[in-house]
């Protein structure tokens, strides 16, 4: 386990990170860790989580975030590691091991370094400590005064270490290396004087003196215009040195009286390292444009000297051609985190991706407004129209407006594309410029426009993934995704005003969720409100939830959320635009290429291949190795694309999970068959799932228990009974498996269908499988009423081994409510039926229930009797369930007959094969039995954890 804060604020655990949640949250950890083992007053919280006035419920959102927190290292290994968030008073404590915290392992690893005699001894325990940050200090957490200041001292403890760093390898002569690792931290800290003095050095000893000079311009420059100061006397005398090509100190430049830098007139007229005469800076922190080594200067003879033509360039200032800051941006702490860390890397490019209107833009242009000091040689920014109707902009287009930003007279732009390319890569060379190319459609168009510059950036947004892109340039990759509720709603707040927004709380959550978070429909949404202050959110957020007319809604003036989605479509190939358009009727909250294939009428590889260009151009979004996902907005979308196509979409779906189901009951319990006719003009998909084995048979019947639903659902709207009944029914395997799982409403609809199709094979089943149901959730009652029913309606459907099944389910009830000679008939009709159906599967269901009511009437002779007849039936690998169940009751059987030994290892095996199979109920039966007559601490540990997880199970 580990306290991340060196970067975003976060736990790692065995199982992965934990969901912290909102940046108040964050806050409140990040304080509690910053003082870990030491209580922290709500007051000193309430100080981190505002940093104005806090809201007169300050204390119960306190509270709120620490029973979260709580939660969430309950839910992980964090006992294990002594981990407790405690209450003293009116305090926290977060009680943890020092070394959990990558802040402690990082100021000890500073410590031991200083201790190292061996320089590469201190470089290598320095490595170690940096490499524990992961961006800037306390990232996502919020940004008041007092983590600010934690954020800061941290900060600084890491530049201390980098110089650290810089000093050893200068003491090994590696002097590339201590400038590689200063320029990095230099960037960052652009007016840190030792810094840059340290830099210098750096640069100068590894021979590059021009760009120790160049980064002393720079320096200055900022200096210059930020604060209004010269530099210090620090980085005067390394420049000064650095000029006269004097030796520097080995442990960097000497500060003392008797070596102080030289005046500026001094430094003016100093003679560089060859001898030759050194010219004073221009204003500007670099020499006249006309010094330039330009394509408009060429050399004459020795003797006359260089002849200056008319400059090609004039780099007296960069421009600025980014769009204004966003009015209201909100969340994307973590976003805008890691685009700082990728930012950071040698010659970086940056991908900022995500579906149409998350806010990729907006993201690129907030992270370069507060970044700028980065770049003081301008910032570009081009709209490369890649999803627009007027058409792409071509890269010569761009170019027009980037070379003049540099310096390029107009009228000096080379006309083709090759030629203004080739300039702009050369003026780029040796600066530090920040290119935003925004709206980028394919990789190529991306490549021409990239600075040549090692120290530029350039960062790129895109509705694709430019897979191009991140496989030449190695660009660092920051997908976008829909906001947070939290975050939506400040949003909404930051355009309508928090006051509006704050007095209808639900309401505002319920409009980011009705949006699906995508910034583009809650900037709408914000502007219907904002001309209509008579109009409450409630009222909008009703309108909303009309899925029918919801796009319509988020639609004003020249900004709509469909325009946006029809940009991208309209640049589907055929395949994938049909794929997308079958998507929208998905009653479903996920596919994959089986349930996509069903939808569009393909086959699975055909679906896949289309279901990854969509993914390609974030229509869909893949959260699990084949499973997909659309977001609520887009789905609307698609649905609109090809209404007449509905019913066919949904039919085959449909059919798709039935065949499906049948596949995995198959597997799952072989010769179990509840549901075998198919319904009229079943249309078999091309391909159907093959599950290996039970285990994944069962996966496939979790995991898409809330997707059968939604089908059951849709099916009912369409009038397709026929289809939901079924789909119900076939999920008999794990209704078995976790039988009080809450299935009775569920199964209530499979009965009104099988009662409105007028079907009494369907009636027969449903109702056996719901009377079983009931009465395991202890409502015999209610049980009994249905189960008297089924064998009836079973023959007279003809089902003989329905009405087996039917006998079985109605016999369990009538011995649980004391009618015993009922239910040993009934169990005895059972048998006969299946056997006269040469059914062993049903026969050994029947023989099971038998010994179970015979143990239960006090005769554990027969009741042995029959389990042995019933293992006898099965193989050794019959399903799991009914083997632990048979052998619990010859356990009991032979315990009842005062064998205790044979009944303990019979109910031992029984627990074992139970706890294997994950069948939670048949191990808790054959424990609770085996604690009867051996109390022991192993059984009793066994028996209180699978109690315990049925628990938390539901």
């Amino acid at each position: 386990m580990e306290f991340r804060l060196l970067g975003m604020v976060s736990v790692d655990t065995l199982v992965g990170p934990l969901s912290l949640g909102p940046a108040k949250r964050r806050s409140l950890l990040a304080a509690l860790l910053l003082s870990v083992n030491t209580p922290v007053s709500v007051a000193r919280l309430t100080d981190c989580l505002w940093d104005d006035a806090p809201p007169l419920h300050a204390r119960s959102v306190i509270q709120g975030h620490v029973s979260q927190i709580r939660a969430l290292l309950a839910g992980s290994d964090a006992a294990d590691y002594g981990v407790e968030l405690a209450t003293l008073g009116d305090a926290y404590a977060l009680r943890s091991p020092e070394t959990l915290l990558d802040s402690y392992r990082f100021e000890e690893l500073l410590a031991l370094a200083k201790e190292q005699q061996d320089a590469r001894d201190a470089m290598a325990m320095l490595k170690d400590a940096l490499s524990l940050w992961q961006g800037p200090a306390l990232a996502g957490t919020f940004p008041g005064p007092a983590l600010q200041a934690a954020a800061h001292s941290l900060e600084e403890s890491r530049v201390a270490a980098v110089e650290q760093l810089a000093r050893a390898h200068t003491m090994l002569g590696e002097h590339d290396q201590a400038a590689a690792v200063l320029r990095t931290v230099a960037v960052a800290h652009p007016m840190r004087e030792t810094l840059a003095a340290s830099l210098m050095n750096a640069l100068y000893r590894a021979g590059r003196q021009s760009e120790a000079l160049d980064w002393f311009n720079r320096t200055r420059r900022l200096l210059v215009d930020e604060l209004g100061v010269d530099p210090g006397s620090e980085l005067a005398q390394v420049h000064a040195l650095i000029l006269r090509g004097d030796p520097l100190p080995q442990g960097g430049p000497d500060t003392s009286a008797e070596d102080a830098a030289p005046g500026a007139e001094d430094a003016a007229e100093s003679r560089g390292p060859a001898g030759v005469s050194t010219e004073r800076l221009s204003d500007a922190g670099s020499p006249p444009a006309s010094e330039l080594p330009t394509a408009g200067t060429v050399s004459a003879s020795a003797q006359s000297g260089p002849v200056a033509l008319p400059p090609l360039v004039d780099l007296s200032y960069p421009r600025d051609l980014l769009p204004r800051a966003p009015r209201v941006f909100r969340g994307r702490e973590a976003q805008l985190a890691e685009l700082t860390r990728v930012a950071t890397a040698e010659a970086p490019v940056c991908l900022v991706t995500g579906l149409p209107g998350v806010g990729k833009t907006a993201l690129a242009v907030q992270w370069a407004h507060h970044n700028a000091a980065m770049f003081p040689d301008g910032l570009l920014f081009a709209d490369l129209r890649g999803f627009s109707d007027s058409g792409e902009a071509a890269p010569t287009e761009v170019l027009r407006e980037f070379l003049p930003a540099l310096g390029v007279p107009p009228r000096r732009v080379p006309e083709s594309a090759a030629a203004a390319a080739a300039l702009f890569r050369s003026l780029t060379h040796g600066r530090r410029l920040l290119v935003v190319l925004d709206n980028v459609r394919d990789s190529a168009t991306a490549r021409a426009l990239l600075p040549s510059g090692a120290d530029c950036v350039t960062l790129v947004t895109s509705r694709h993934r430019l897979d191009g892109l991140i496989a030449s340039e190695a660009a660092g990759v920051i997908a976008l995704h829909s906001l947070e509720p939290q975050d939506g709603t400040e949003l909404l707040a930051g355009v309508l005003g928090r006051d509006r927004v704050m007095a209808e709380p639900v309401a505002a959550r319920r409009l980011t969720e009705l949006c699906g978070g995508l910034p583009l429909a809650l900037r709408v949404t914000a502007a219907r409100l904002a001309g209509r202050p008579q109009r409450t959110l409630a009222e909008l957020a009703d309108e909303l939830a009309d899925e029918q007319s919801r796009l319509t809604y988020l639609d004003v003036d020249d900004t709509s959320v469909s325009a946006a989605l029809r940009l991208t479509v309209q640049q589907l190939p055929p395949d994938a635009l049909h794929q997308f358009t079958r998507l929208g009727h998905h009653p479903g909250s996920h596919f994959d290429p089986f349930t996509a294939a069903a939808l569009a009428g393909t086959a699975p590889r055909v679906a896949a291949a289309a279901l990854e260009r969509l993914a390609a151009a974030h229509l869909v979004t893949e959260t699990a190795a084949g499973r997909w996902e659309l977001h609520d907005l887009v789905r609307l979308y698609a649905r609109t694309l090809d209404p007449g196509s509905a019913r066919e979409a949904l039919t085959g779906v449909l059919d798709h999970y039935i065949a499906t189901a049948l596949a995995a009951a198959d597997t799952a319990q072989p010769g179990g068959e509840p549901c075998f006719t198919l319904p009229d003009g079943f249309h078999r998909p091309l391909a159907v799932r093959d599950f290996t084995d039970r285990a994944a048979a069962m996966h496939w019947l979790a995991t898409e228990r809330d997707d059968l639903t939604l089908a059951v659902v849709a099916a009912r709207a369409a009038g397709l009974d026929d289809r939901a009944w079924r789909i119900i029914l076939l999920q008999w395997p794990q209704v078995v498996w976790r039988v009080r799982d809450n299935w009775v409403p569920l199964l209530h609809t499979a009965l009104e269908c099988a009662r409105a199709q007028g079907d009494p094979y369907a009636e027969s089943r449903v109702l056996t499988l719901l009377g079983w149901v009931l009465s395991e959730e202890g409502r015999p009652v209610e049980a009994l009423a249905l189960l008297e029913l089924s064998p009836p309606l079973a023959r007279k459907a003809g089902d003989r081994l329905g009405e087996a099944t039917a006998l079985i389910n109605l016999a369990v009830v009538e011995a649980a409510e004391g009618d015993t000679e009922a239910a040993l008939e009934n169990c005895a009709r059972a048998i006969e039926l299946a056997r006269e159906e040469s059914d062993a599967h049903t026969e050994m269901l029947a023989l099971q229930h038998l010994a179970r009511i015979q143990l239960a009437a006090g005769r554990p002779g027969e009741a042995l009797r029959s389990a042995r007849t019933a293992l006898d039936l099965g193989p050794e690998h019959e399903e799991a369930a009914r083997r632990a169940l048979l052998l619990t009751v010859s356990g009991e059987a032979h315990l009842a007959l005062g064998a205790d030994g044979e009944g303990i290892l019979l109910l031992d095996r029984a627990a074992c094969e139970a706890e294997r199979a994950g069948y939670d109920e048949g191990a808790v039966r054959a424990l609770a039995a085996l604690l009867r007559v051996r109390p022991g601490a192993d059984y009793r540990r066994r028996y209180e954890e699978v109690v315990r997880r049925i628990s938390d199970d539901g």
